[in-house]
């Protein structure tokens, strides 16, 4: 009951995200991203009634973030090239689906306090999210396979890629148009290269580092 109670939430998310933008465009982004980090939260919290010592796992969720916040400002100067979604799909491969959701979510909207709110806020914390929930969801092969995981790091750029998109063509006049869509997909192609690229290149290089740490941290304190 919990788990559908966690789907149900991560759902609302793009529902409030889609619904915001194309009935407000971008007149209340702050609303819709408040809104969205609340539904975003709702996930975790629920994990806590099912595991012990949430303060740690608290702890661990402020770590990851902080280390995604900070890769996204260590690489600002080289566009699109971020290790953000790399740190997103490790925490979720350890800690879980709802983690690796909110691990997404809020590293979105704590580093766009330094890049920038704005519309593409909500957008950017649904689609980091979604890629740690799915992440999460599919620990165990992907923690097993290096193949299968540097392909999940290349399908997640393409995702994260196609939601922004979706954001770009409700931007215009708050409505979806599927002409425009396409026409966006096409113009971002690079960019979606660069987050193939970059996505495979970050989760390769450090779920080897974080594997036997996080591991023995997990151990060590019960998480």
């Amino acid at each position: 009951m919990k788990k559908v109670l966690s789907v149900c939430a991560v759902l609302a998310v793009p529902a409030v995200v889609i619904i915001g933008a194309a009935a407000f465009q971008d007149r209340y982004y702050s609303l819709i991203s408040v809104l969205a980090a609340v539904l975003t939260c709702v996930p975790f919290f629920l994990s806590f009634e099912r595991g012990s010592r949430p303060t740690r796992r608290i702890v661990m969720l402020a770590v990851m973030v902080a280390l995604s916040v900070a890769g996204r400002f260590v690489f600002a100067p080289i566009p699109f090239f971020k290790p953000v979604t790399a740190m997103v799909i490790i925490s979720a491969l350890f800690f879980g689906s709802e983690f690796g959701f909110l691990t997404g979510a809020l590293s979105a909207l704590v580093s766009n306090m330094y890049f920038g709110q704005g519309p593409w806020t909500p957008f950017q914390m649904f689609a980091w999210g979604l890629i740690g929930f799915i992440a999460g969801l599919m620990s165990d092969p992907l923690k097993r396979s290096r193949i299968l995981l540097a392909v999940y790091s290349a399908i997640s750029g393409v995702v994260f890629s196609l939601i922004m998109d979706v954001w770009t063509t409700l931007w215009a006049d708050g409505t979806f148009n599927l002409s425009r869509f396409t026409a966006s997909v096409v113009t971002s192609l690079p960019i979606m290269l660069i987050y193939i690229v970059s996505n495979t290149i970050f989760v390769l290089a450090l779920f080897p580092l974080f594997n036997k740490k996080i591991e023995r941290l997990k151990l060590k304190y019960g998480i």
